[in-house]
């Protein structure tokens, strides 16, 4: 019988015991053959974590940018939807599906008609950069068989790819006509310059880094029904014809908070906001404003400046969203945007990512995978073990033991059907190993993610010496 754990609530306790010192910490650093001292025990068996479900899983970013072949997305991620389901993944997080100005070559974020999916010849396509409207919709159908939710992204501030026409209020022509012969060849949700700022009841003209002056008002009472409020708006024909399961909101700082408020409470569903925002107090109060989840941009940059800019673990005790709000909290260690634009402050460097996977792997919060970090052969087993882990045994309430600059060690209680973790992280170049107190006795200890073949016992009085490999990590729990 599978233990299972959903709907036990869980306490994150961030009790803190850390310790400063610098990566010449000798008392830490082993020989990786040396056992320590410590006797050996015989072969011990592995838990079968398939039989402690803690009711979590994990969510695909199925795309990257300028994904090849074009056409042919829809179908490539298909094939895969199966592999992914066994793996642990139950939602997959998918481009703007809608025709974009950029035609073939559009990755959806200059949305143009919302309702041409790929059927429609227009900006010089009939199939969207992705493939047909019968593609996806295969994909979609694919993907509940796997007991897999599908994810909309969906850009409601600004479009792109109208006709001109004379717009009174900037006193010149504008690209703001969107009907069946001006890139709306659906004929669904025409617009015209009264839909975008400033129009004959606004004049305010809000700041967009995005197509200024087709930035949609979302005041207006026709953006409003053709958005969420009609039975036929985008949010309703998104989930009740196309079988969207959620959203992933685009830029929301290019509009106020109470369209995903209302879009929520008209639709439902999952949804995650990109509010690409480090401070989590910005994070939290867009959670309490929306009701929708957010990308935990708090802990990407924690993890960032740990791992590679600043080069010390105890940042990663530092505040996230997932701390407070571990039920919003979407953490990830790259997306489409940080992996595209070469900015060094806004990635993870190659070498730490698995590092930064096992961190949201075994903290609170629903880790998102990148499809390029998954489909690396370099990383792909890993992943799968760290999926695994966090599925089964990341669970319980959270002590952080020991932190200094190269040295992170952490504790998930687990409850009384689960036995928990501990996770230890090591950036030095050294094998380092640290006596711990747990809470498990007199038991044998392996590591779960495979980086370690060291299996300690645990005193009666819940001590234990883990270890790290050098330059990695290792996540320890209980055997049979």
């Amino acid at each position: 019988m599978k233990k299972t754990l959903k709907n036990i609530p869980l306490v994150y306790l961030l009790i803190l015991v850390i310790f400063f010192s610098c990566s010449s910490d000798d008392d830490a650093t082993v020989d990786p053959d040396d056992d320590g001292g410590i006797t050996q025990p015989e072969p011990v068996e592995a838990l079968n974590l398939a039989e402690y479900d803690n009711g979590s899983r994990v969510m695909m970013q199925a795309f990257y940018w300028d994904v090849e072949p074009r056409f042919e997305w829809w179908n490539t991620i298909s094939d895969k939807l199966g592999t992914w389901s066994d793996a642990g993944v139950n939602r997959i997080w998918i481009p703007p599906a809608s025709k974009g100005q950029s035609g073939g070559f559009s990755m959806g974020y200059d949305p143009s008609d919302y309702y041409d999916f790929g059927e429609y010849d227009q900006h010089g396509t009939i199939p969207t950069r992705f493939g047909t409207r019968e593609d996806l919709e295969n994909l979609i159908s694919k993907a509940h068989e796997n007991d897999i939710e599908v994810i909309a992204d969906i850009v409601l501030n600004h479009n792109s790819g109208g006709g001109l026409e004379y717009n009174p209020y900037r006193k010149r022509e504008t690209y703001t006509l969107f009907d069946e012969t001006h890139g709306n060849a659906s004929g669904i949700f025409n617009r015209n310059y009264e839909d975008f700022y400033p129009n004959s009841v606004n004049d305010y003209d809000p700041p967009s880094l995005f197509y200024q002056e087709t930035n949609l008002d979302h005041h207006r009472e026709h953006v409003q029904n053709w958005l969420w409020k009609d039975e036929n708006s985008v949010a309703k024909y998104y989930k009740n014809v196309m079988g969207f399961d959620g959203w992933r909101f685009d830029y929301v700082l290019g509009f106020e908070d109470f369209v995903i408020k209302d879009w929520l409470e008209a639709v439902g569903g999952f949804s995650v906001s990109e509010l690409w925002d480090g401070n989590p107090n910005v994070l939290r109060n867009h959670i309490e404003a929306t009701g929708s989840g957010v990308f935990d941009f708090a802990a990407f940059y924690v993890m960032e400046q740990a791992f590679d800019r600043n080069h010390d673990l105890t940042g990663l005790t530092n505040d996230q969203v997932w701390q407070t709000n571990p039920e919003k909290a979407v953490t990830f260690t790259a997306n489409h945007d940080t992996e595209k634009d070469g900015n060094e402050d806004n990635i993870i460097a190659p070498e730490n990512k698995l590092k930064a996977y096992a961190f949201i792997m075994t903290h609170p919060g629903y880790p998102n995978v990148f499809y390029l970090d998954y489909e690396n052969p370099e990383f792909q087993d890993q992943l799968n073990k760290l999926i695994r882990i966090h599925n089964s045994l990341a669970t319980g309430s959270l002590e952080v033991i020991y932190a200094d600059n190269d040295e992170y060690i952490m504790q998930r209680s687990g409850n009384a059907e689960n036995p928990g973790l501990v996770l230890y992280i090591n950036t030095s170049g050294n094998t380092k190993r640290r006596t711990i107190t747990t809470s498990w006795d007199t038991r044998v200890l392996i590591d779960y993610s495979e980086n370690s073949n060291y299996s300690p016992m645990v005193e009666e009085n819940g001590e234990v010496t883990i270890e790290a490999p050098a330059n990695s990590y290792a996540i320890w729990s209980i055997t049979k």
